[in-house]
């Protein structure tokens, strides 16, 4: 795929449903008992992943377009697979659904692309043992091929290392099956889309502070599930509509959770003109419009409990950065490193040969805009964050820029380009 530089975005744009949302509604729906029926949800390769996965396991799951209906089998309804679980590039899949399996009376198999295969698992690992689970790597060396061997599981207490909605999601799950209370403490507030859902599902589950607790579960009954937006796909139009002169873009139905709004917050700090219209919630979930116009942007410091409500966008904001007046300081995003690609080396190795000044740090990095972009080669990696990052930095370039594995937008966003183009005319 090659971009040029565009002379301005105007127009609507619907993206597709959030991919956190998704993943869970097919593993709660599966686990609970009656139809789950899921609308908007989203049709990337990685929450295909997760269908096939508890297709394999014994699950009745009918996809009309973008909705789903899952005929639940109960908590314990799951049977054994037959065969490894491939959860694809997915490491939502991979680490939420080894909580689940941890308390199943059967074993499991989970493996992955290349990526999946370079991802630390013993995050999950580590507590999901300490509440009774068999689980190892396979490699021996904490990354998939995860071998699992279902049993009775304990409640714990267990204080994170980091910010993930992924270890919490993963030992909540758990915790359903679990003997007792069990809790996780974050050192940071992460997305707390499990909680919400599981709620809604019926589940006994609280939150205090950066802390969530879940008791045991008899039954989670099935419910209807309306998909918003995924913030994290709409974060290229937002930061596309601000960063393209003459551009004007109204985002529709996008997810707007305070744990996944981050990119809002820092745009707006860093001047950019944003308004939320149409203000709802469903399934405990808020949405609204947004409407986001050109700005003169300028630099500012991220760190801290922001990072997790942005963590997947840092990339476009990274970029974004490069076109803002003055330096923008990216910090205690050392979980970049593991994501799809290491996103800080690529980032930072992408952006300076297209002629922006950005220095790596040990947990992030720093951007010092104004500096005059030019296309340039860009490998991807297979990242689809990095793709669609560049696809949006070459409309603010000189010359072309030229995306390398540019079909991997299809994990998250597979109209992405022509949504784009749509825009860009």
């Amino acid at each position: 795929m090659k971009f040029t530089r565009s002379k301005g975005l105007r127009g609507e744009v619907c993206v597709p449903g959030d991919k956190s949302i998704s993943h869970r509604s097919v593993m709660l729906g599966s686990i609970a008992r009656g139809d789950t029926r899921i609308r908007h949800y989203l049709q990337g390769a990685d929450c295909l992943s997760t269908i096939s996965c508890f297709r394999k396991m014994g699950i009745s799951i009918r996809q009309e377009g973008d909705t789903v209906l899952v005929r639940g089998r109960g908590l314990k309804g799951l049977k054994a697979p037959d065969g490894v679980l491939d959860c694809g590039n997915s490491g939502t899949t991979t680490r939420l659904i080894s909580g689940i399996l941890a308390a199943q009376n059967f074993d499991a198999v989970l493996t992955g692309d290349d990526s999946i295969k370079r991802r630390p698992m013993n995050r999950i690992i580590v507590p999901l043992t300490l509440m009774g689970a068999h689980i190892r790597s396979l490699t021996g060396n904490g990354c998939a091929p995860l071998e699992i061997m279902g049993g009775p599981l304990q409640g714990i207490h267990y204080t994170s290392k980091v910010a993930s909605a992924q270890v919490k999601s993963a030992v909540l799950l758990a915790g359903l099956y679990a003997d007792g209370e069990t809790s996780v403490t974050e050192p940071y507030l992460s997305r707390n889309h499990s909680e919400i859902m599981l709620s809604h599902f019926g589940a006994h589950v609280s939150s205090e502070g950066t802390t969530a607790v879940i008791r045991p579960a008899g039954e989670l009954e099935g419910r209807d599930i309306q998909v918003p937006g995924d913030i994290s796909s709409a974060a290229y139009f937002i930061c596309a509509g601000l960063m393209v002169p003459n551009s004007e873009i109204l985002i529709r139905k996008v997810g707007v959770n305070p744990t996944r709004d981050g990119i809002l917050r820092v745009c707006r700090d860093m001047g950019g003109d944003i308004t939320l219209l149409n203000r709802q919630s469903g399934s405990g979930e808020p949405t609204a419009d947004l409407l986001v116009r050109s700005s003169c942007l300028h630099g500012t410091t991220i760190e801290g409990a922001v990072i997790p409500t942005l963590i997947d966008e840092l990339p476009m904001i990274a970029a974004m950065a490069c076109m803002a007046e003055g330096e923008t300081v990216i910090k205690d995003a050392a979980e970049l490193k593991v994501k799809e690609s290491n996103r800080l080396e690529v980032m930072v190795r992408c952006l300076t040969s297209m002629g922006a000044d950005v220095t790596e740090t040990e947990d992030g990095m720093i951007i010092r805009g104004g500096a005059p972009l030019c296309g340039a080669f860009i490998d991807s990696r297979l990242d689809h964050r990095i793709a669609m990052t560049f696809a949006v930095t070459g409309l603010c370039a000189d010359g072309e820029t030229e995306i390398g594995g540019a079909e991997c937008v299809n994990i998250s966003y597979p109209g992405f380009y022509r949504d784009l183009e749509n825009l860009n005319r």
